[in-house]
């Protein structure tokens, strides 16, 4: 089992892309379409509707693999920005200042800026790109 899992490896990272860019996505369907239901929800044109409206739109790049470098690499920038200007301040450890969740966002979407992997629109344009050369 264990032999084939370099085997599995790029699958793999393409369903960490697709599950974690889906919990992203989760956040600004519930910021800026009010689904799930929360709350409370934040004021349009606020610095957090802003934050959820990329959330949105970049996190559904990322879930389906389109532009997913770039998609990934800006939303590394906003959760390094959400953890910075709302954790940070309220203590160096992330346990304690409630920025657990965005240090991980941050990191594991700068590791998806790596590509989108095999399950992904990137690729079926490039495969569609290398065909037609």
């Amino acid at each position: 089992m264990l032999s084939s899992i370099p085997l599995l490896q790029p699958h793999l990272l393409s369903l960490l892309r697709i599950v974690w860019s889906l919990v992203l996505f989760s956040y600004g369907t519930q910021k800026i379409l009010h689904f799930p239901a929360a709350a409370s929800v934040p004021p349009a044109g606020s610095l957090s509707w802003v934050a959820g409206l990329i959330e949105l739109i970049l996190g559904f790049l990322v879930l389906v693999g389109f532009q997913t470098r770039i998609a990934a690499f800006v939303l590394f920038g906003l959760m390094a920005f959400a953890y910075f200007i709302g954790h940070a301040s309220k203590g160096i450890y992330p346990a304690q200042n409630g920025g657990v969740a965005a240090i991980l966002f941050c990191f594991i979407f700068l590791y998806l800026a790596a590509g989108a992997r095999p399950l992904s629109v990137d690729n079926l344009l490039k495969r569609g790109r290398t065909a037609a050369a």
